[in-house]
């Protein structure tokens, strides 16, 4: 096995992935070893599995189902364990890579550090679609940040895609299981590399995120988020570098978490109206309907 393989494992769920396997193994070559690109399906519908299931064609691409849905954490537990080499890439399904050097860059970077996370862009453009633009105004803001800035607090800024690691590193840790809702399993894994002083190195090397949740998805899977914050934060003391949950905590400490879960909650349709404003959705406001939801989980 060479000490340079690559293991792209990408989970797959109701979304066709072809576009991002082709462009990966255009770019096969600029990669200093063996590659292998393993995709494993969560339980998708199955006009999604026949689009995908061709792929297992490919040469270097394999494709697994499971007969049911296992959820984020499991499905990459399990990618790592069918990987044959030493190095992972973890990529979402609904990602795409933006140029020609996706690999590349990687490439060059693997002296730097175990650990190497590449980052997350969105087109430049407002979709069409008004349902989409507050998920796409989130990403813009709050997750397409350069390498320099994410740096600044490494393991707080790691996201699982997008993500180049050592076998052997995320073997050690793997991710937790028991987070079955969406939400916070890089935090948690993340915390764990701080906690081991692992080498977190960001890159410039984003892969842009197409799979643009409508509004009512993403207030959903974002309020699931805010659970599993609270219920890493009971049961482990884990998440405190969040700033979401330094401000409910600080407020707990003030005596004032009550009064602040209180007008919270009462302000929540107002909060909505704002982050759902067609011309540009209020963050600051989704900022405080999240932590109106933190402190009822407290």
């Amino acid at each position: 096995m060479s000490s340079q393989g690559l293991s792209v494992l990408i989970p797959v769920y109701n979304w066709p992935v072809r576009g991002l396997v082709q462009a990966l193994l255009a770019q096969m070559p600029a990669w200093p070893g063996p590659v292998e690109i393993l995709l494993l399906d969560d339980g998708s519908a199955a006009e999604y599995q026949a689009q995908n299931q061709p792929l297992s064609g490919l040469s270097g691409v394999q494709y697994r189902e499971l007969a049911q849905n296992v959820g984020r954490a499991a499905i990459r537990n399990q990618l790592v364990a069918w990987a044959r080499h030493p190095w992972l890439l973890l990529l979402d399904n609904d990602s795409s890579v933006p140029d020609a050097d996706f690999l590349r860059r990687y490439a060059a970077a693997l002296p730097q550090a175990p650990v190497l996370v590449g980052g997350t862009c969105y087109e430049a453009q407002p979709p069409a679609e008004a349902s989409l633009r507050l998920r796409w105004h989130y990403g813009r803001q709050r997750e397409q940040r350069p390498a320099a800035r994410r740096q600044h607090d490494p393991y707080a800024q790691l996201t699982i895609n997008n993500l180049l690691i050592r076998a052997e590193v995320f073997r050690r840790f793997g991710l937790d299981e028991t987070l079955t809702r969406y939400g916070h399993e890089d935090t948690k894994f993340g915390w764990r590399l701080r906690e081991a002083r692992v080498p977190v190195v960001h890159l410039d090397n984003p892969v842009r995120h197409d799979g643009l949740e409508p509004t009512e998805v993403f207030l959903r899977k974002t309020h699931d988020a805010v659970r599993n914050l609270a219920a890493l934060y009971r049961a482990e003391g884990l998440g405190t570098d969040s700033r979401l949950l330094q401000t409910a905590l600080r407020l707990r400490r003030l005596g004032l978490a009550g009064a602040a879960r209180a007008a919270l909650h009462a302000a929540a349709p107002l909060l909505l109206r704002r982050i759902l404003s067609p011309a540009a959705p209020d963050l600051r406001a989704f900022d405080l309907l999240k932590l109106g939801w933190l402190l009822q989980e407290l």
